[in-house]
């Protein structure tokens, strides 16, 4: 399945999750304005269908989960005389659109500016041993976007300006080591391996439990303690009044396994 009339987003959905693959592999997947609409769209249908409950987001090929931002566009819509404004993942912040749903990134090869935003947009990241991450953008006299206002939030502050600053990309050894990313498999068979088994981990869990987990973390990452768990206490109260929040107790006393429907 593709969206925008086009092949360079590929977009399927199986056993509850949604695969989101990139596929511009002769390009090292480079988010030019027909893969950010598709990716977009994607991501929007994935939020709205109440039957899928993981995201997974790969790149295609084996080079490059994504290099980023597709340089040969950017440089003719500046030559344009009225260059239109690309739709951009990160002007449409999944969180901000309301996607609650846990993502997981697949990353295999190279994970470099907006692609590394890309990643840094999910909940969890998994990574080739092969993989390289960094954020290159003012090498071209470029400011990074979601990467340049989070990763300083999401890792330590001299990790993060040694990422932003330099322009130099890290090895998957010291991706992880920094918090980037939450493993390193072998190699590309690995690692979708490893992030379905991930996948089939959280769809055990209580679907609008972990919905609810992320909006919270999410929203209130930011705050004050205090303010973090008025955040929460609605958000609290709503999940306890489910027939889920039932469900998992009685499941647990009775030796069974708990049948979700939440609700």
């Amino acid at each position: 399945m593709a969206f925008s009339g086009s092949e360079v987003v590929l977009y399927e959905k199986r056993d509850r999750k949604a695969y989101i693959t990139l596929n511009r592999p002769e390009a090292m997947n480079a988010l030019n304005s027909a893969v950010r609409q598709g990716l977009l769209d994607a991501i929007l249908d994935f939020r709205d269908d109440d039957q899928i409950l993981v995201g997974i987001v790969s790149g295609a090929g084996g080079r490059a989960f994504s290099a980023g931002m597709d340089l040969k566009q950017r440089a003719q819509s500046d030559q344009a005389a009225s260059p239109s404004r690309e739709v951009s993942t990160t002007d449409n912040r999944w969180t901000e659109l309301g996607v609650w749903k846990p993502i997981i990134a697949a990353i295999d090869g190279y994970c470099l500016a907006g692609g590394l935003e890309l990643s840094l947009q999910c909940d969890i990241r998994v990574a080739t041993k092969q993989s390289q991450f960094g954020l290159p953008e003012p090498r071209r006299s470029l400011l990074a976007g979601y990467g340049l206002h989070n990763l300083s939030r999401m890792i330590p502050l001299g990790h993060a300006l040694y990422i932003q600053l330099t322009g130099s990309p890290i090895t998957a050894e010291t991706a992880e080591k920094w918090g980037i990313i939450q493993e390193i498999v072998s190699d590309r068979e690995a690692l979708m391996e490893r992030v379905e088994q991930i996948a089939d981990d959280i769809m055990q869990c209580a679907p609008l439990a972990v919905q609810a987990i992320k909006q919270i973390v999410m929203q209130g990452r930011n705050l004050p303690v205090e303010y973090s768990i008025k955040l929460a206490q609605p958000i609290s109260q709503k999940i306890a009044r489910t027939e889920d929040r039932v469900e998992g107790p009685r499941a647990f006393a009775e030796k069974r396994q708990p049948v979700w429907k939440m609700r």
